[in-house]
């Protein structure tokens, strides 16, 4: 999937279902800015699953798998301006041909992929994908070289009216085409991509990927006759929000077990309720709350792990309060993340170490801290810094420069509880060193909106990995010229150096280079990673493959009712 770094509101965790499963907010751990103050702290986020893994035979045939969830504005997850939720609707109906073990080992769906070869010839790879010979997508249309080369065509950059989410590793392929015959995509590289699954892991229908079916086709709507799947649209109720998926008639492979797959459109304490009140079959939490709440209900149980999820605060470089690099790092080090921690996992039982980086998890090979290396929580500089800045405090300890208070807005998305508490923490912490907070409240189903339009100075938004490749995501998250970068910053130079990570094929050095270059990126003080935490879900009893996998994708023919 192109897009496998998927943005979300935090209170939307409790309603959304990515791919097979949510996974839940939280975490920081209790030392300072830059590394754990606490000896019984642990030295990386937990990786433990827990999702009742059941073969395909171990899951019965028939009844309803039902939770919160609804379409997104934006329904196409390849588009710059889709959120996680796009990927949770598109999994239910759409090819899955490439997923990932817990831990993020690549396993290739053979239902669509029957055979995969990758050779490197003079220095540059070249990716076989021999499509399996019954794939077909649901209008009719065989799924072939074709399929994989539009996808490419539409995500590697060359024309500019894609609004893609990212060109990473697209714009290294020099071509595609058919093999032995038209069912076999032959993908040549320029260099080497290590981890080129990421690319083609789902793909789009030809008609699909022209400029204005990409950028529009799926704008609160589905397209089933460009799916491939073992479901389909049943029911797309654009008035109440809810969809129903059902088994797909025209599918190849196994059948899914469900006869419906239910989304019913809720937010996060709706569905808490409806949980309680058994209408639907799981929910997620990532408060104590919350926890208390969902606990405890007969022929129920609480299935907790690690998180594919990174929380992070937001500064929009573009705002013009927020436009001088003095003020923007006064604010970061202003911020304790020690007790953003508190705040978020107080009753939860849970700890971890503050994260040190936008890519990669601190239980993956080549993590490194990189926020630790660059800033530091300390109100006395965060004064020092706006002082030299020429902002002086008044009276009231508001600073103001020039006439202008030092005035930040911070966008909040819907009214939980805990988030209601998080702003109001940073609103107490930036007073502290002379700077006015105002929050501004919006409705969750405006999530996708602020993103695109960028409509925040302060904003706490989270990324859920669909892959466990998160060096490649270097450009989607800092390039000056990414749709996908919130905070408007970067440099043309620094573009080049993220460039020239791409290309190197050794995916261990990748990292290490990537890491480097994201220093420097976070030397431009608009992004400041806060927590990943656990997943904490309730789920009816037998639920099969549903809860905590981390990286894991069940496929959907196999999520159901254990028999």
């Amino acid at each position: 999937m192109t897009r496998e770094r998927l943005a979300l509101p935090l209170a939307a965790l409790a309603a959304v279902v990515a791919l097979a499963v949510t996974s839940c907010s939280s975490s920081g751990s209790t030392g300072s800015s830059g590394a754990s103050g606490s000896p019984t702290a642990p030295k990386a986020a937990s990786a433990a699953v827990d999702y009742n893994p059941q073969p395909y035979d171990r899951v019965r045939t028939g009844g309803t798998y039902t939770t919160a969830g609804t379409f997104d504005d934006q329904g196409n997850p390849f588009d710059a301006d889709a959120t996680l939720t796009a990927a949770r609707i598109w999994f239910w109906y759409n090819a899955d041909a490439i997923t990932y073990s817990p831990t993020g080992d690549v396993q290739y769906n053979p239902d669509y992929y029957s055979h995969v070869d990758v050779k490197v010839s003079g220095g540059n790879q070249v990716v076989t994908l021999t499509i399996n010979p019954k794939a077909v997508f649901n209008d009719g249309t065989p799924i072939d070289w074709t399929a994989i080369e539009a996808t490419w065509k539409a995500n590697n950059g060359s024309d500019p009216k894609f609004n893609v989410s990212s060109t990473d590793g697209y714009d290294q392929i020099t071509s595609v085409r058919p093999g032995a015959d038209a069912k076999q995509a032959v993908i040549t590289f320029k260099g080497v991509d290590a981890s080129w699954p990421a690319l083609f892991s789902t793909f789009l229908h030809p008609k699909a990927a022209t400029v204005a079916n990409f950028n529009g086709a799926y704008l609160k709507k589905a397209n089933p006759q460009w799916g491939a799947g073992p479901y389909t649209v049943g029911t797309w109720d654009t008035h109440s929000g809810n969809v129903t998926f059902v088994r797909n008639p025209k599918w190849w492979g196994k059948p899914g077990k469900l006869d419906k797959r239910v989304f019913v459109k809720l937010d996060s304490t709706a569905a808490v309720n409806a949980f309680r009140n058994g209408q639907i079959d799981y929910t997620a939490t990532g408060s104590a709350e919350g926890l208390k709440q969902i606990s405890g209900i007969n022929g129920t149980q609480i299935r907790r792990g690690g998180s594919p999820f990174e929380y992070s605060l937001y500064l929009n470089a573009k705002s013009p309060v927020l436009s001088e690099l003095p003020v923007r790092k006064a604010v970061l080090e202003a911020i304790d993340r020690n007790q953003v921690a508190r705040i978020e996992f107080q009753g939860l039982d849970y700890s971890e170490p503050l994260p040190g980086s936008g890519l990669l998890f601190s239980f993956q090979k080549g993590y490194q801290d990189n926020v630790s290396k660059v800033l530091s929580y300390s109100p006395a500089d965060a004064r020092k810094e706006l002082d030299a800045a020429g902002w002086t405090a008044g009276s009231d300890g508001i600073r103001a420069k020039n006439g202008r208070k030092l005035e930040i807005g911070y966008t909040l998305i819907g009214s939980d509880p805990l988030d209601k508490a998080l702003a109001q923490a940073f609103a107490a912490m930036l007073k502290q060193v002379g700077v006015k907070v105002d929050i501004r409240t919006v409705d969750e189903s405006d999530f996708s909106k602020v993103l695109s339009t960028r409509d925040f100075d302060l904003f706490l938004s989270g990324n859920r990995s669909l892959d466990p490749f998160g060096q490649r995501y270097l450009c989607q998250e800092y390039c000056s010229t990414s749709a996908s970068n919130l905070t408007g910053t970067g440099t043309a130079e620094l573009d080049q150096q993220i460039k020239a990570v791409s290309q190197i094929a050794d995916l261990d050095q990748q990292i290490a280079a990537a890491n480097k270059v994201e220093q420097q990126e976070l030397q431009q003080y608009a992004f400041l990673p806060l927590f990943s935490g656990p997943s904490i879900y309730a789920v009816k009893d037998g639920l099969a493959n549903v809860g905590a996998t981390i990286f894991g994708t069940p496929l959907p023919e196999t999520i159901g009712w254990q028999s």
